[in-house]
């Protein structure tokens, strides 16, 4: 099974590819690291719903997608055929 990756920006610019665990319009959930040494943070959208924001160990970390372009992805996920092997 492959894992949804995004790109988040942090407050110092650079860029970072994350885990996605959980994506709704109204909150993405991301792992950042591996293993045991992972850390698992919640997005929410900014209040001009530009942009989803969070806050990991003292750091903001920005996604730069809007809530409407998010709503899109996901109806689209939703929309692929699953492509499975049968045996």
């Amino acid at each position: 099974m492959d894992d949804e990756k995004i790109k988040v920006h942090t407050e110092t610019d650079q860029i970072l590819e994350v885990v996605v665990t959980s994506k709704k319009a109204d909150a993405i959930w991301i792992l950042l690291g591996e293993g045991i040494h992972n850390v698992k943070c919640k997005l929410s959208p900014a209040r001009n719903g530009l942009a989803y924001v969070g806050s990991l160990m003292g750091r903001e970390i920005i996604y730069p997608r809007s809530v409407k372009q998010v709503q899109a992805d996901i109806a689209r996920q939703n929309q692929e055929p699953d492509i499975r092997v049968r045996r």
